[in-house]
């Protein structure tokens, strides 16, 4: 029995190895199953075998090529002992050990479209049998090719239970099955009928396996993941402030829509004065200079921009006077021409240094400013200094970014 057993066990792996290809689901499993035997002829004349009453049992090992199709190598045994004439002591063992392939007919007819715990599989091949009996000399060998039907019900990604039908044809058997007798037939002598229930374990490392694997679940799975990368992608591309840079690279995300920006989203300020090119130019065309007094609607937008930093005071590294007063003088100008608004000045340090430190650098910073909008008239009680420390929202690694970070920006209230 070994001699044919582990040769079968040798092929299948080499058909394995053969068609290996990428894994996304797991292709081996183990087969148990246990039952009852019926033989169907030839039986000795009066006699034939009970029904539900002799043993069957098997085993094997199944690759799956893919999910529809795959091979198996099985064992199996049926004790007949049970017979319709009691008054006989016939009782015979059949043994066989076998090669199939396997059709999985849940996948091709496509089952996954109504249930995902239902599937039925069909096999089919032939082997190498023998027969042991009590009432005659040695053993009786022979072929087989048989045949059957077996549904699955899944019950875990590793487990599923089983219930097969299936037909045993051998080839060349001399005895009858009770082996009282001699089959005296050509060919095609000993039919079986084997009906068992039993489990698949599914091995492997993959969530599921080929019994279970459908295509068009994989196609679903693709489309869902393709469908989150264009999403992710068309909310990268999101300008929510309108300003012609998408939000991902907008490092100044409340710029007003037709503003002149760079490529990163910043306000363009080419002259360095502190006040951003657009407001700058919006009131010199309209009002003709800075010092000019701004009204009504204007008025509003302007007192909007400044509140999201678009005028700005800048400074050296650890400095805590300004490097430039024209956003000052802007922000100087708005107060006088609105005289009851009041203003929060907003001090900020680059990431050099220790917190603590540039928690009183960006103090320093706000009170500096707010004595010079003081010296330029405008009363002290409008006028609030906030330190708020370091501006972590420029890159520490910058220089550039860095001098954006040393500032002081308002907030009209």
């Amino acid at each position: 029995m070994k001699k044919l057993t582990l040769p079968l066990l040798a092929s299948l792996l080499v058909v394995g190895s053969a068609v290996a290809q990428e894994k996304d689901y797991n292709r081996w499993s183990l087969d148990f199953n246990g039952g009852f035997a019926k033989p169907a002829r030839t039986v000795t004349a009066g006699h034939s075998a009970e029904t539900f009453k002799n043993l069957h049992l098997d085993g094997g090992v199944r690759y799956s090529l893919n999910n529809k199709f795959g091979v198996k190598a099985s064992f199996g045994y049926d004790n007949l002992k049970n017979w319709t004439n009691n008054s006989t002591n016939a009782h015979t063992e059949y043994y066989r050990t076998s090669l199939e392939g396997v059709v999985n007919l849940g996948r091709i007819l496509n089952f996954e479209n109504w249930t995902q715990t239902i599937n039925v599989q069909a096999h089919a091949g032939g082997g190498y049998s023998w027969l042991n009996g009590n009432n005659f000399n040695g053993t009786d060998n022979m072929g087989h090719l048989m045949a059957g039907l077996t549904g699955q019900i899944k019950v875990a990604s590793r487990v599923a239970l089983n219930a097969d039908f299936t037909v045993i044809q051998n080839l060349k058997q001399n005895e009858n099955w009770d082996g009282m007798t001699s089959t005296h037939r050509s060919t095609f002598q000993g039919t079986m009928f084997n009906a068992s229930v039993g489990v698949s374990i599914y091995l492997g490392k993959y969530a599921q396996h080929a019994d279970w694997y459908s295509d068009s679940q994989k196609e679903n799975e693709e489309i869902l993941a393709l469908q989150e990368r264009v999403s992710g992608i068309e909310n990268m591309l999101v300008d929510t402030d309108g300003d012609g840079v998408a939000d991902y690279l907008d490092l100044e995300p409340n710029t007003p829509a037709g503003a002149l920006v760079d490529s990163r989203g910043r306000n363009i300020d080419l002259n360095n004065n502190g006040i951003a090119d657009n407001i700058e130019r919006f009131v010199e065309d309209k009002y003709g200079d800075l010092n000019k007094g701004v009204q009504g609607d204007d008025a509003q937008m302007i007192k909007e921009l400044i509140n999201k930093g678009y005028v700005a005071a800048y400074f050296d590294f650890d400095k805590t006077e300004p490097s430039t007063v024209e956003g000052i003088n802007f922000i100087v100008n708005y107060l006088k021409q609105n005289p009851s608004a009041k203003v929060d000045v907003l001090g900020y340090a680059d990431a050099i240094g220790n917190a603590s430190y540039n928690d009183k650098l960006s103090s320093s910073r706000a009170n500096a400013v707010k004595q010079i909008l003081v010296n330029s008239g405008v009363d002290a009680s409008r006028v609030t200094a906030i330190g708020k420390g370091i501006d972590n929202e420029v890159n520490k690694s910058s220089a550039q970014a860095r001098k954006i970070a040393r500032k002081v920006v308002f907030t009209i209230n």
